[in-house]
This record gives structure tokens, C-alpha cells and sequence, in this order.
């Protein structure tokens, strides 16, 4: 199969779709892969180190004109949209269900879309959102600490306090991948630390693992009832696929402590706060009734060296599968992958996107005999 990895366009994002290490091992099962030139500069890959693997170092044209395959971190965005074609395959993060004109184009193109972020186990766990899930919750109470800065807008609070002084306080929505990671790093500065989540059995899983933060139900009284004398909210709630739901509304934001801080993790997914809209690392953030908001949705991009091996360590194993069998037959034999399957051929086949726009819905059914495999929707 021919792999393209193209650079990435999104604003301040500086990671790569596949490492030299990860192209290498593509290229190790039969396949040839096109990389953009450049275009791991931003995680420190130079062009050498994928050429020395045997990658071929090609122009953007070159790179979306040749593949079977494309191998990315971001969606697409509008300047790639006409690069994309009938019959080829996008294995990326999509996020479609909070961005409808995204979601047209890609129907539009004739492309089969596998999202990361809905690539899901037997166990309901999704092995490609984990590794930047981890980054991003650790992240959120870094860049959280950081605007609780008097010259940013924020109320001028160490969140781990000094001798004498009182603690902040962490409110994290969401005890999933993001919200233990985000917890982990608040404690670990020494504040005070509260986690709401819908799941009882995650609540009981977290009081074992973080005893010294609060574990509670999450419900309309104990948001409001703890966002009030929070110096930091982080938004760490996830459905699958589908847009998160708003947690925190615009009136909630007037029973907040003035120069409170919003980190909103889950706005790759529409956010989980009425008022956080998507910003960039160049201008992360904004302030509404004197609360700041972060709401960058490409988070890892920061830290791309990290992110990115992160990612393909994730990722290759079924960019192989998927390389190796053809989408068709990894899909039809790979359940998770199945679930992976947003878009076929302009036909929406994941439910959650396609409720999130009063969209039809086309079930994948995949049947695998002794004549082959394949994917009807």
C-alpha cells in the first residue's frame, strides 16, 4: 500500500502523523510511504532520518496524489479538503460531531474516514485517544496554573499555596484519561482537588488510586456547588464521538470567583462550557464575565517530541492491520476498527455523528468468508 504522511496546517500544530521509527516499520511490511518534506521538523524528525529509513521525501501534491492512505494527527482542514479523493483513506483524529462543515466535506470527498478518537476495545476503552488524553490532562493543570497569573486575567493564586497560605482549589469534570491525568498534576502541585464523574465504579476505581481527592457523583448541585470557590475548572468529559455536553452554563459563570480559571479540554468535542469557543496556542485565551478561558483544541501540539511518539506508538499497530489487509478485510476482522469507521464513500456510519447533525444513518456491516471480506452500508 502507498502511505502518505503530509504535514501538518492547523495552526501551532507541530506534530506528525508517523516517526521515523513507525515509517520504518511500514516500509519493513512491504509498503512505500511518502512523507512531506518538513514535515516532522516540528517533533525534531529531520527528512534524513525518514529518508535513511527508506521514506520517500515528496511535495504535498505528491504526497495526497500517491497514497492509498493517509496517515495524519488533525482533521483535514479547508485547503486540504480538494486534495482528498474517492477511495482513499484518512486514519486521523476527526472530532466530527462538533463541526458540521467539516463533516459535509468529508462526505463530499468520496474518502473513508477511520477516527482515532472512536476506535474502541471490547472493554470500551479507546486506545488511540489514551496517549494524548494523558498529555492533555497534564497539561490542563499546567496551563490552568499558569493563567491563574495576575497579568494574564487570573485571580493570582499558587495552586499549591506556601507556608501560611490557604490551597487552591481544582474542579475537574470528568474522572477519565484527562481527568486522572489533570488530578495527578494538581495534587502533585499540592492542591486541593475535586473530581465529578457520572460512573460510580470510576469514582471508586479514582478514591483508590488519588485518596487525597474528593471523588464525587457528578450532577447540576455538585457542579454548581464546587465550581463556586474553584480557582481552577478543568473540562475533562467525554461521549465517544458524539459532542460533549454543556456542564457549565453562561449564568453559572456569575456564582464563580472573579479571575477564575476554565481549561476545556473536551472543545475538540464542542466543550463542556457554554462559553469556551476554540482558540490556538498563539492566542489560547479569552475572558467572559471575568473568568478566563482556555479552550486550545489541539492541546498535545505543544509538546510535539512527547506527543508524537506517543501517538504512533498508539497508532501503528492498526495503521499495519489496516496497510496490510486493506481496509476492508482490517475492518471486517477488527471490531475496534469497525467502530473507527465515521465515514464511507459520503455515507456517515458512526451514530453520534450522524445525531449530532439530523444526519442518516448507514450501520457498517461487515461479513468475512471464504470468498473474502467485505463492508456493506
Amino acid at each position: 500500500m502507498k502511505i502518505g504522511v503530509p504535514k501538518e496546517i492547523k495552526t501551532n500544530e507541530n506534530r506528525v502523523g508517523v516517526t521515523p521509527a513507525g515509517a520504518e516499520a511500514l516500509i519493513s511490511a512491504g509498503h512505500t510511504v511518502y512523507i512531506e518534506f518538513r514535515a516532522g521538523l516540528g517533533s525534531g524528525f529531520s527528512d534524513k532520518e525518514y529518508f535513511d529509513v527508506g521514506a520517500n521525501l515528496a511535495s504535498v501534491e505528491d504526497v495526497w496524489k500517491n497514497a492509498d492512505m493517509i496517515i495524519k494527527v488533525k482533521e483535514p482542514i479547508a485547503p486540504e479538503w480538494s486534495r482528498m479523493r474517492k477511495d482513499q483513506v484518512i486514519f486521523t483524529y476527526f472530532h466530527f460531531a462538533a463541526d458540521r462543515e467539516l463533516t459535509e466535506a468529508h462526505l463530499k470527498s468520496g474518502a473513508t474516514c477511520i477516527a482515532y478518537e472512536t476506535v474502541e476495545l471490547p472493554d470500551h476503552s479507546l486506545p488511540l485517544l489514551v496517549p494524548m488524553s494523558e498529555v492533555a490532562g497534564s497539561m490542563a493543570t499546567h496551563e490552568g496554573a499558569k493563567y491563574l497569573e495576575k497579568i494574564y486575567g487570573g485571580r493570582g493564586i499558587l495552586l499549591g499555596g506556601v507556608t501560611g497560605t490557604a490551597r487552591g482549589k481544582v474542579v475537574v469534570l470528568g474522572g477519565g484519561i484527562v481527568g486522572l491525568n489533570a488530578a495527578k498534576k494538581a495534587l502533585g502541585m499540592g492542591a486541593n482537588v475535586v473530581i465529578l464523574d457520572s460512573s460510580l465504579q470510576r469514582l471508586r476505581y479514582l478514591r483508590d488510586i488519588l485518596p487525597n481527592a474528593e471523588g464525587l457523583v457528578s450532577n447540576r448541585e455538585n457542579i454548581l456547588k464546587h465550581i463556586k470557590d474553584a480557582d481552577l475548572v478543568i473540562g475533562g468529559v467525554l461521549i465517544p464521538g458524539a459532542a460533549a455536553p454543556k456542564l457549565i452554563r453562561r449564568e453559572d459563570l456569575k456564582l464563580m470567583k472573579q479571575g477564575a480559571v476554565i481549561v476545556d479540554v473536551a472543545i475538540d468535542q464542542g466543550g463542556c462550557v457554554e462559553t469556551v469557543h476554540p482558540t490556538t496556542h498563539k492566542d489560547p485565551i479569552f475572558i467572559v464575565d471575568g473568568i478566563v478561558h482556555y479552550g486550545v483544541a489541539n492541546m498535545p501540539g505543544a509538546f510535539p517530541r512527547t506527543s508524537t511518539i506517543a501517538l504512533t506508538n498508539a497508532t501503528l499497530p492498526y495503521a499495519l492491520e489496516l496497510a496490510n489487509k486493506g481496509w476492508v478485510k482490517a475492518v471486517a476482522e477488527n471490531e475496534a476498527l469497525l467502530k473507527g469507521v465515521n465515514i464511507i464513500q459520503g455515507k456517515i456510519t458512526y451514530k453520534a455523528v450522524a445525531d449530532a447533525f439530523g444526519m442518516e444513518y448507514h450501520e457498517p456491516k461487515t461479513e468475512t468468508n471464504e470468498h473474502g471480506s467485505s463492508v456493506t452500508v
